[in-house]
């Protein structure tokens, strides 16, 4: 399937994806209740903090060969390398936002699944059976419409800036993803040292953003919990992402967990009561027609 894969239970990937999926949609549902009363970039430096006490954390509780063993050097260069490329998506995606139309820019933020599937096949020969290939197709297309947001008509453009770096940042999440893969085929490779790598590509990404742009404004212990609570949510996503990653096809893992904006609409329904749509219905059916389809993976 994969450099490095082995042919192993489906629990064993499945289960950390499911849990990501969940994290990663709770916490985005946290984030849409607070947004206002937290800076974006806040919300960055609040992710880093909360990624090193939980990455650390596995860290120190797993078993783990030396991190800076000579032979793992690749292994760890690379995994540090891939979540530059995931740190430099979120801030590009930040910047894209505030220049651009919130319907076309969150659309195409939710397309670097399909991105990760295209490299995964070309640079790690990953293949797929025609029904899984039609899963991923179906998550895709499910992400893609629950991202959709009409557009109010009363947003003024002013810079077209926003068109460069939305593309940037779809093409960095694919490449971390399918990095992340391949980091597992290089000597030394272990989830708790791809943790570190996780903290370490962060901090020198999002940390400096957040700490440069994220400094403003009241630092109440509200404000505090508000930003930390999701954030240790989206942390613990992160962390499954990266258990997930080693023992699943990537073209499969990074649909499903991408998918987590059903799990943030049914908390915007449910506790922010919010109306959901036909269309959001019909996509949320697409994904979980799509995500039984991917989870026939043998």
């Amino acid at each position: 399937m994969t450099p490095g894969s082995d042919v192993v239970p489906l629990y064993v990937w499945l289960t950390p994806a499911l849990i990501a999926l969940l994290l990663y949609g709770l916490g985005q549902g946290l984030v849409k209740k607070w947004i206002g009363e937290v800076p974006p970039a806040r919300f960055c430096l609040y992710y880093v903090l909360a990624t090193s006490m939980v990455n650390l954390g596995f860290f120190v509780t797993q078993q783990h060969p030396p991190l800076l063993a000579a032979s793992g050097v690749g292994f760890l260069a690379f995994g540090v390398l891939a979540y530059l490329f995931d740190g430099t998506a979120w801030i590009l995606y930040f910047q894209s936002i505030v220049l651009g139309p919130v319907a076309i820019v969150g659309t195409l933020s939710a397309a670097y699944p399909a991105l990760t599937v295209v490299f995964a096949r070309v640079f790690l020969r990953e293949e797929l059976t025609p029904s899984q290939y039609l899963g991923v197709t179906l998550v895709i297309g499910g992400c893609l419409g629950l991202s959709y947001t009409p557009s109010e008509g009363d947003h003024q453009i002013t810079s077209r800036r926003w068109i460069p770096l939305s593309l940037l940042a779809l093409v960095c999440w694919g490449a971390s993803n399918t990095i992340i893969k391949y980091s597992y085929s290089l000597p030394g490779a272990n989830e708790a040292n791809l943790a570190v790598c996780s903290s370490i590509g962060g901090a020198l990404t999002l940390g400096v953003f957040g700490l440069l742009r994220g400094r403003r404004g009241p630092h109440s212990l509200q404000a505090w919990a508000h930003s930390f609570v999701p954030m240790g949510m989206m942390a613990g996503g992160s962390l499954g992402l990266i258990i997930a990653a080693r023992h699943g096809p990537i073209s499969i893992v990074t649909p499903l967990i991408g998918s987590y904006p059903v799990v943030t609409l049914t908390y915007a329904a449910l506790v922010l009561k919010e109306r959901i749509t036909r269309l959001q219905y019909g996509c949320i059916g697409l994904i979980l027609a799509g995500m039984t389809l991917c989870s026939t993976y043998a």
